[in-house]
C-alpha cells in the first residue's frame, strides 16, 4: 500500500468562525490585502465580519475588489502591484473560486517580481500567507493549492499551485452563503462534486482519498432532494460546505479529471459558469470511464442513494440543464483546446488521445438529441 496526504491549512468550520478565529487572523501580519470581487463579500457579511476583525487590532488594511468571474493573468497582476505598493504582508481572500485563485496569485506575484512565466511554472519558493473565507459551497480553493486563471492568449484556463499557495488558514461559515444567488448555489453544489467524483476515479486515486471522496459523495446524496426543491435550509448550507471542504481535499490529492479540462472550453467560449460546464460533460464521461472503473462507479451511485447512472444523470440534468449543440468547427477547436490540459487528460482512466477528446465532446453532442 502507497499512500501519502499533504495539507497544511489550518481548517475551521463553523457559525461565526471569522469572530471566534479573530485571534488566529491579528497574528499573521501587519497590514492585509482583501482580495475579493465586486459584489459578494460585502453582500454576504464577509467582508464587514472580517473589516471588523482587522480595525478591532488596529491592522491596516487595502481592498482589491476587481476580480471577476473567471479571473484573468492581467487582474492579478494588478492585484499584485498593489500590494507591493502599498507593503502588504499577508493576503485574505474572500469569495468564490474566482477571488480564492486570484488571492494566490497575487500572493505569489508580489513577492516574486510579478514575474508570471514562474507562476505558471510552479518556479517560486515563497508567497506571502493567504487566509481563505469562501462565500460559496463549490471550488474547496480554501484548502486546496490550485489557483485557476485565464489566459487570454491561449484562449482557455491555466493552473498553477505548489505548497507555497495552499491557505494558511481556511475560516468556512455556511451562513456566508445565504446571499448567493439560486444559480450559484446549484452550479457550485455540482462542481463540488465533480470535485470528489473526478478525485475517485482519478489515477492518482489512493485509499485514503477515495474514503474521503466517499464521505463527501454520500452527503450530496443527501442534499440532492432539497436542491431540487429549493429547500435551502441552515442545515443543507452545512452540508454543501463539507461536500465543498472534502472536495477540495480530494483534489489535492488527486488531481482533476478531462471533466474539468474540457469544461474549461464551455466557460472560455459560451461563459457558462464552471460547475454547469463540469455538468454537462458528465454522460460522456461516465460512459467513457465506466469500461475501466465500472465497480468503482457503481459504489459511487450506492452512495449517494442511486440505483444506477441514468436515474443520478436526470436529477443533475433538471438542477443544470442542457448546453447548446456545438457545431462541426466548434468540436474542432474544442478537441484542441482541451489537448491543453495534460495534467487533467493524464488523471483520467484510459489513455485520452485526441481522438478519444474528440469523441467525447461528439458524444456529448448527440446525447442532445435523445
Amino acid at each position: 500500500m502507497n499512500v501519502s496526504f499533504f495539507m497544511p491549512t489550518q481548517v475551521f468550520l463553523e457559525e461565526n468562525v471569522v469572530q471566534k478565529k479573530a485571534d488566529l487572523v491579528r497574528a499573521y501580519g501587519k497590514k492585509a490585502m482583501i482580495v475579493t470581487g465586486k459584489y459578494s463579500a460585502k453582500r454576504s457579511g464577509a467582508y464587514q465580519d472580517i473589516t471588523a476583525v482587522l480595525d478591532e487590532a488596529a491592522i491596516p488594511f487595502v481592498l482589491f475588489d476587481q476580480v471577476e468571474n473567471n479571473p484573468s493573468l492581467e487582474t492579478v497582476l494588478v492585484g499584485a502591484a498593489l500590494a507591493e505598493e502599498e507593503a502588504v504582508d499577508f493576503i485574505i481572500g474572500i469569495g468564490g473560486g474566482s477571488p480564492l485563485d486570484a488571492a494566490k496569485a497575487v500572493a505569489v506575484l508580489t513577492v516574486n517580481g510579478l514575474n508570471v512565466e514562474a507562476l505558471l511554472q510552479n518556479d517560486f519558493k515563497e508567497a506571502l500567507p493567504i487566509l481563505a473565507i469562501p462565500t460559496t459551497a463549490g471550488t474547496g480553493s480554501e484548502v486546496t493549492p490550485y489557483s485557476v486563471l485565464v489566459k487570454k492568449d491561449l484562449e482557455t484556463k491555466v493552473s498553477f499551485g505548489n505548497e507555497w499557495t495552499f491557505p494558511k488558514l481556511a475560516l468556512i461559515d455556511p451562513k456566508y452563503t445565504e446571499a448567493a444567488p439560486l444559480k450559484t448555489i446549484l452550479f457550485t453544489a455540482v462542481d463540488a462534486f465533480t470535485h470528489s467524483f473526478e478525485g475517485y476515479l482519478s489515477k492518482r486515486a489512493t485509499l485514503l482519498s477515495d474514503a474521503l471522496a466517499l464521505s463527501a459523495l454520500a452527503v450530496f446524496g443527501q442534499c440532492l432532494p432539497a436542491l431540487r426543491n429549493q429547500e435551502f435550509s441552515a442545515a443543507l448550507r452545512e452540508k454543501l460546505m463539507y461536500v465543498s471542504l472534502i472536495g477540495g481535499l480530494v483534489i489535492t490529492q488527486t488531481g482533476v479529471t478531462s471533466v474539468h479540462g474540457m469544461g474549461y472550453c464551455y466557460t472560455y467560449y459560451q461563459g457558462i459558469p464552471h460547475g454547469q460546464a463540469n455538468a454537462f460533460l458528465l454522460r460522456s464521461y461516465l460512459a467513457y470511464v465506466d469500461t475501466y472503473e465500472h465497480d468503482k462507479i457503481q459504489q459511487a451511485m450506492k452512495v449517494m442513494g442511486f440505483s444506477d447512472t441514468a436515474v443520478f444523470l436526470e436529477q443533475i440534468d433538471a438542477l443544470v440543464g442542457k448546453p447548446r449543440k456545438l457545431t462541426a468547427e466548434e468540436i474542432a477547436r474544442y478537441t484542441t483546446q482541451t489537448m491543453i490540459q495534460t495534467r487533467s487528460l493524464a488523471n483520467t482512466a484510459g489513455e485520452v488521445t485526441e481522438e478519444v477528446v474528440s469523441a467525447l465532446w461528439t458524444t456529448t453532442n448527440l446525447e442532445l438529441d435523445s
